[in-house]
């Protein structure tokens, strides 16, 4: 395997890891936090905000798949 090939493939097992959902709900957070930061003084609670409901859904779905 190439050197870049290896290199990207860790970068996106990195950042995508288990779960491809938690890393597309950070993109999103972070991108609505610099865009509402132009608006308003008060975004840092966006971040934390998303955070929470991320790693809320991914306990309901890790929970959910035991039961089954």
């Amino acid at each position: 395997m190439g050197k870049v090939k290896a290199f990207g493939l860790f970068w996106y097992d990195f950042v995508f890891g288990d779960d491809p959902l938690v890393a597309v709900l950070v993109v999103a957070a972070l991108a609505g936090t610099a865009a509402l930061s132009t608006h308003t003084t008060a975004s840092w609670w966006l971040l934390p905000l998303v955070v929470a409901l991320a790693l809320a859904a991914t306990l309901a779905r890790a929970v959910g798949k035991k039961e089954e």
